[in-house]
């Protein structure tokens, strides 16, 4: 049959006792410590995914307002280009309208110059016309006597002379 043993009963007490307060005192904070640790490591995981997820969120934000400034900066380079080349445009016109301008001045005054330079020549040399015809008839006139000759020549000299400043 079975003995018991007083020992055996002892040792049996012993134990539940020895584990009630193991459990109580050891297995209980080492059990919510690894509870507290597991909802730590859980909300730190939580806390990164969101921040990785914001991350992402404001990585988007910033490529699209990147591809905006691009697009914006590629506009205002085109419109100053147009600018430019419109303002070059008015420049080369204006100046070609300057250059006419002044070369049309050019030629008038050149025609004006000319034309006075002429008439001063047809004047001038009418005169040394005159002046060497009247020489030579006065020498003819004193040799020969010959007045009338002197006063043809100088009605057709006269008459040249009243033709060019006409003309």
């Amino acid at each position: 049959m079975l003995q018991l043993n007083v020992n055996l009963l002892f040792t049996i007490i012993n134990l539940v006792v020895l584990y009630l307060l193991l459990k109580k005192f050891l297995i209980k904070p080492v059990t919510d410590v690894m509870e507290e640790r597991e909802k730590l490591i859980a909300d730190g995981l939580n806390h990164a995914n969101e921040a990785q997820e914001e991350a992402l969120k404001m990585k988007q934000e910033y490529k699209d307002a990147l591809s905006g400034a691009k697009e914006e900066s590629a506009e205002i380079v085109e419109k100053a280009q147009v600018r430019a080349k419109a303002e070059y445009d008015r420049i080369v016109t204006e100046a070609g309208e300057k250059a006419g301008n002044i070369m049309n001045s050019a030629k008038i005054n050149i025609q004006s110059e000319r034309e006075q330079t002429i008439k001063a020549l047809q004047s001038e040399i009418a005169g040394l016309a005159m002046a060497a015809a009247e020489k030579i008839v006065s020498e003819k006139t004193e040799n020969q006597g010959n007045q009338e000759i002197y006063n043809q020549f100088l009605e057709e000299v006269g008459d040249a002379h009243e033709d060019s400043d006409n003309d």
